[in-house]
């Protein structure tokens, strides 16, 4: 097959270093670790955003979340813009989706209003509580006489509960709808693309009680926290050391005990477990259909998690590497390198180029990313990609006055915090866990205007390309 079907597995909230065979050596990833070896690691991948839906517009489209102006979670996507299954769709691919999409409001019961998005085959799933007659996953719960009510009923701590059991759970869900498609393609000579996207890793922190077991809280780290470290930082990681999200009553932060900081990490290294192995069980269905050698696998997610690191919790108006650094991983078999680690700076606005230009059909215009199919074939140096990443946060998810873009070199990283007297900026080299905010160092103040001056560029520089100019006047 020149044209390559595509299983695309995006999980949600899962930061880089949760993959074993990529350097962590307290989670059990064999699953992914295969695919490690099979495939290219880009181990420096950055998302466009710290949540969901600006992220996920800006992966589906290839355009940052500006242009895009699908800025923040509750905002729907224009239906102008054109997204990576649509494209496929229009040249001659069937595309299917398991889970989220989130790229429109799910709020109050309402369910997300879906553009033109090129998907045929639509389970849809935003989160795994029946909060929508809609919800696909409630459905197929209730066809098995089973309730997510009654099947979510495990004791729990202040921040960790035994959720549901695998068997019963979204990720398997998700696992079995993408079986059921690959199953069926595996009669015809269409090209096809799947999208799974399971809720997990993302919080309440529930995986099932079973992976749970397997991990013993007493050998998780502690996560990286500095007293007195916040003090030189912006106003939003203060309020959400507090209270997540800055809700009060919402995972309490501040007094977490060590032990109870060891659960989370725990229970969170438990869900990526269990993604891992109904990861598995798709790609055996690729091979016990004969279709895996035809399949460009993806498995990445859309942001990721702060887990305690710089005392902060899942997710908000942060840019450190824990919350934009994500794992992506890709193989297509004798036609992309095997067990390649490209640490080339790389943003997941990448993608949507690199299926294209895979799948043989134009980028189009509006396309802001880079393909990294020359990387991944072996006809790039696969250590150079990017000269900095971008990304973007306006009013996305929680505090309404965060409007805060971030830039990061190999070296350097900067965060301007709009509107606010207090930014960010960091050596990465003397300092590559982000403790120590230079932003207001007068030492530092010649790095601060060159890392401004860069900020400011790309922030021009990623303006929109669109309409094209068609002439010189």
């Amino acid at each position: 097959m020149s044209r390559p079907n595509i299983l695309w597995f995006c999980t949600d909230q899962q930061r880089a270093d949760t993959i074993a065979a990529l350097g962590n050596s307290l989670i059990r990833t064999p699953n992914v670790d295969r695919l490690v070896s099979e495939g290219v690691s880009f181990t420096e991948a950055y998302a466009q955003s710290p949540v969901c839906t600006p992220s996920r517009a800006s992966m589906l489209t290839g355009r940052y979340p500006r242009t895009t102006r699908c800025r923040q979670n509750g905002q729907g996507i224009p239906p102008t813009e054109r997204l990576v299954p649509r494209m496929l769709a229009d040249g001659g691919y069937v595309c299917g989706l398991a889970g989220k999409l989130h790229l429109g409001s799910c709020a109050n019961g309402q369910v997300e209003q879906r553009i033109d998005d090129g998907y045929s085959v639509f389970h849809w799933s935003h989160h795994p509580q029946p909060d929508w007659p809609e919800n696909a996953y409630t459905q197929w719960l209730s066809r098995h006489g089973q309730s997510w009510e009654k099947l979510y009923d495990g004791p729990s701590t202040r921040f960790v509960k035994r959720g549901v059991p695998a068997k019963w759970h979204q990720t398997t869900w998700c696992a079995e709808m993408a079986i059921e498609f690959i199953e069926a393609q595996a009669a015809t000579d269409q090209p096809w693309m799947f999208s799974v996207n399971c809720f997990a890793p993302h919080h309440p922190f529930d995986p099932p009680g079973e992976y749970l077991d397997r991990y013993d809280p007493q050998d998780m780290p502690l996560p990286k926290f500095q007293a007195g470290e916040l003090d030189g930082k912006p106003k939003f990681q203060q309020l959400d050391h507090a209270h997540a999200h800055n809700e009060p009553g919402s995972y309490p932060t501040a007094d977490m005990t060590d032990d109870e900081a060891r659960e989370v990490v725990a229970a969170y290294y438990a869900m990526i477990e269990h993604i891992d192995h109904e990861f598995g069980r798709i790609l055996t269905a690729l091979e016990q259909t004969g279709q895996r050698r035809d399949t460009l696998v993806i498995f990445m997610s859309d942001h990721g998690e702060m887990l305690g690191d710089h005392g902060l919790l899942l997710k908000g108006p942060h840019f450190y590497d824990e919350a934009v650094r994500v794992p992506l991983v890709m193989s297509w078999p004798e036609r992309f390198q095997a067990g390649l680690r490209s640490d080339a700076l790389v943003e997941l606005v990448d993608l949507a180029p690199t299926l294209l230009e895979s799948a043989g059909i134009p980028i189009e215009l509006g396309i802001q990313g880079r393909s990294l199919l020359p990387i991944l074939r072996g006809e790039a140096d696969p250590h150079s990609h990017r000269e900095f990443v971008f990304s973007e946060y306006y009013n996305a998810w929680t505090h309404a006055d965060a409007y805060s873009t971030m830039l990061r070199t190999r070296d350097e990283k900067i965060v301007v915090h709009h509107g606010q007297p207090v930014g960010e900026l960091y050596d990465l080299r003397a300092d590559p866990d982000e403790f120590v905010n230079l932003w207001d160092e007068p030492t530092e103040s010649d790095r601060k205007l060159r890392m401004l001056q860069a900020a400011f560029d790309a922030s021009v520089f990623t303006m929109d390309p669109l309409p094209p100019r068609l002439g010189p006047f």
